[in-house]
């Protein structure tokens, strides 16, 4: 028995007030983030010097004194904007990413995250509880195991809430040995061939939909600015990316878990995705069948279940073998 950390995402349907708190929120925590990704910069630029999580905890406290309207939403939701601005930072001085750069309210996604304390949160039979909101009914499609952590509300281009529950301690039983290997080459014409000859082909959904896709995205391009046509086509747009991204989601998760239950070891090229992102030939379709969420998702499975993957350099054999 293996104890993982686990997100369920459900579906909410606030209701006009709670949509309104949750905007609320989802701006005041993406003003913490910029105001204090300025303080930083500023500071540093200025002294070579920077500021800890503590150091910007005790500045929100001020701040809170100076704009009242921060205090309507959920304090928890600021604290974990300014962790995740740490953390930002902690990782570029690490190098393993960029600069932080400021949110934009013009993100595709937009989302906060509220933190667990004093049963703030909690799963309920159609609606989950969460803080300053309530009870915000939902459609629970599974029942949440382990102990929560936290919750992250967000709000697509759509006009859709979710919610995503993070809980920790979760119990993955270990699948059955199947004393099988498995060498699976990703590609283009098939999403996947594996070493036993199987050949995975890419999913149907992509071709009809990426005809519809650029149908509604020349129809937007037509559209006067400011119009409520305009918008009418603009939600159009976004509910279209929304239901191909479901549907690549649910190729990559029934595919992969179907290949960890069968495999016991599974060898896979270590693709460059992201130079073959930046070439433009290959960017389209290897952003629609998601290879680079494959290996993501295949990894931890695998891990979950007790079974190994194995990276193939892609100058194999010059470089390592399985």
């Amino acid at each position: 028995m293996l104890l993982v950390n686990k997100a369920y995402k459900f579906r909410i349907y606030p209701d006009s007030n709670q949509a309104l708190l949750i905007v609320k929120t989802i701006g005041c925590s993406r003003f913490v983030f910029n105001h204090f990704l300025a303080e930083r910069s500023i500071l540093y630029e200025s002294e070579k010097k920077t500021l800890s999580y503590n150091d910007c905890s005790a500045m929100l406290t001020q701040l809170k004194k100076e704009l009242t309207w921060l205090k309507e939403v959920d304090s928890t939701a600021l604290q974990s904007s300014l962790r995740f601005l740490d953390d930002s930072f902690k990782r570029f001085f690490s190098r393993q990413n960029d600069y932080p750069r400021f949110k934009s309210r013009k993100n595709p996604v937009q989302s906060y995250t509220s933190k667990f304390t004093n049963n703030n949160i909690a799963v309920l039979e159609k609606a989950v509880k969460l803080p300053k909101l309530g009870k915000v009914r939902a459609k629970i499609s599974r029942p949440v195991e382990g102990r929560i952590i936290s919750a992250t509300v967000s709000c697509t281009k759509s006009g859709r809430y979710f919610v995503s529950v993070c809980c920790t301690d979760v119990e993955i039983a270990k699948l059955e040995p199947t004393f099988r290997e498995v060498g699976i080459d990703l590609g283009i014409t098939y999403f996947a061939i594996t070493s036993d000859g199987d050949k995975k082909a890419n999913p149907k959904y992509l071709k009809k939909s990426l005809k519809r896709l650029k149908l509604l995205q020349k129809r937007l391009s037509r559209k006067q600015k400011g119009s409520h046509n305009r918008d009418k086509a603009r939600v159009r747009l976004a509910k279209l990316h929304e239901y191909i991204s479901n549907q690549r989601e649910n190729f990559l998760q029934q595919y992969t878990t179907w290949l960890v239950r069968n495999y016991d070891l599974l060898c896979i090229e270590d693709l460059n995705v992201k130079g073959m992102m930046a070439n433009h030939c290959l960017a389209q379709a290897v952003g629609d069948v998601g290879m680079g969420k494959f290996g993501i998702m295949l990894d931890y499975k695998a891990k979950w279940y007790g079974k190994v993957v194995q990276q193939i350099g892609r100058f194999y054999p010059s470089s390592q073998t399985c």
